[in-house]
């Protein structure tokens, strides 16, 4: 019973161990199959590190690409003369929101001095300032000084030069002695900077034209000698040279016609009679707040007892009708001086036109020249086209009297010629008398 009880647990242990083998092989090839790690040969493959983080710099930003999420970056300084009414000056740069917090501009009246807009003219009164953009002249006039754009500028040299040797000579806008009738009214300093810059800008386009007429008559005379090919391109290159200044010369002279037909846009070009009038008024409401008694200037014939009043009675300073008289006077003498221009230009392109009027002439000439000479060519091949009929006939073989007779052959030949000959000159004769030939 002892052999058989032992048997019997040994035999439940072998049962056992093998269930345990069963399992674990079970085992083992889940893991293989299911949890198998990527085979790795002998051979170890350096794989490259990742590539580190660019980091760009603010100088590089024209080099790499921005970020989504950077700022648009803005433009860079600029380089501005600012010249005070005294003649003092100094080259500075200014960035744009520096000029537009010293001018009290805003910022889209700087895009007329930008390059898009180069030839073109502007006069723009604002608040505090006036910006000047006349062809190559681009500035900001206030009542104390001038900024202007780029004076290194080879065609602004003169107008800086000029605006130094006149600003110290003239004094700002006063009225000397006790009455104005008897005083001298000199020009305020934000006309004196337009009337230089008007003076400049007329001059330079007046040399302009002078240079076109002197370049132009020469090449248009030698066309009306020459019908070329090279002078047609020369003709060509100075009617597109005459229409570019035409157009520059037209705008300046627009834009004067515009002030001078609004008086209002005259007056706000008054910056420093705004200037004094803001100073009186801060006067009197400064005086009106602490109730001391201010003396009104000579202008001012009463002061109201409110504040409010006060604004009104300083502006009725100026509120006559020579408000806009001395403006109106300075634009008026170079509006004439631009039409005087712009007249010269006008007569070097009816100068042009009449001269490409002549070449058509001579032109149409010497096609009806040609035509004339087709036309008598083709009498004349009428003429022998009947003798070559005549000639076509007599040559065919057949049975004719005119071949057995002697001597027939030079008189028949020449009365042939001579009957064609007749004809051309009848034909001839007709197209002259319809006038279809010339004499």
């Amino acid at each position: 019973m002892a052999k058989k009880r032992s048997t019997a647990t040994t035999g439940g242990g072998t049962k056992k161990s093998s269930k345990k083998k069963n399992s674990s092989t079970t085992n083992r090839l889940i893991s293989f199959f299911f949890y198998r790690k990527p085979r790795t040969n002998h051979q170890h493959h350096h794989h490259p590190p990742p590539p580190p983080a660019i980091s760009y710099s603010a100088g590089d930003n024209q080099h790499h690409p921005a970020k989504p999420s950077a700022k648009k970056k803005t433009a860079g300084p600029r380089l501005w003369m600012r010249l005070e009414r005294s003649g003092h000056s100094e080259i500075i740069e200014y960035d744009k929101n520096s000029i537009v917090r010293r001018a009290s501009l805003p910022s889209r009246d700087l895009r007329i001095l930008g390059p898009l807009f180069s030839h073109s003219s502007n006069i723009l009164a604002r608040e505090k300032a006036m910006v000047v953009n006349l062809e190559f002249i681009k500035a900001i006039v206030t009542a104390d000084e001038v900024l202007l754009l780029d004076p290194l500028c080879q065609e602004v040299i003169p107008f800086v030069e000029q605006l130094r040797q006149q600003l110290p000579i003239k004094s700002p806008y006063r009225v000397e002695g006790g009455n104005e009738g008897e005083g001298e009214r000199e020009l305020p300093f934000e006309f004196q900077v337009l009337e230089v810059a008007l003076e400049v800008v007329c001059t330079y386009l007046d040399s302009s034209v002078a240079d076109l007429e002197r370049d132009a008559y020469p090449v248009l005379d030698e066309l009306a000698r020459s019908v070329s090919t090279k002078n047609l391109e020369r003709v060509r290159s100075l009617k597109s040279n005459l229409t570019l200044l035409l157009a520059r010369v037209q705008k300046v002279r627009d834009e004067i016609e515009h002030l001078l037909d609004d008086n209002e846009d005259m007056a706000h070009l008054y910056l420093t009679r705004r200037q004094i009038q803001n100073q009186q008024v801060e006067a009197l409401m400064a005086s009106a707040g602490s109730n001391s008694i201010v003396l009104a200037p000579p202008n001012l014939t009463r002061i109201g007892s409110n504040v409010h009043g006060t604004a009104s009675v300083v502006t009725s300073i100026y509120s006559d009708d020579n408000d806009v008289e001395d403006l109106e006077m300075l634009l008026e003498a170079y509006f004439m001086q631009l039409d005087g221009t712009r007249n010269k230009i006008l007569s070097v392109r009816e100068y042009i036109d009449d001269t490409e009027d002549y070449v058509n002439i001579q032109l149409d000439n010497q096609r009806n020249e040609l035509i004339q000479l087709q036309l008598t060519l083709t009498i004349a091949s009428f003429a022998i086209a009947i003798n070559t009929l005549i000639v076509g006939a007599l040559a065919m073989n057949i049975p004719c009297e005119l071949y057995e007779t002697k001597n027939v052959f030079w008189p028949l030949a020449a009365g042939t010629s001579a009957g064609c000959f007749v004809i051309f000159l009848l034909v001839l004769g007709y197209a002259r008398w319809k006038k279809l030939l010339g004499p």
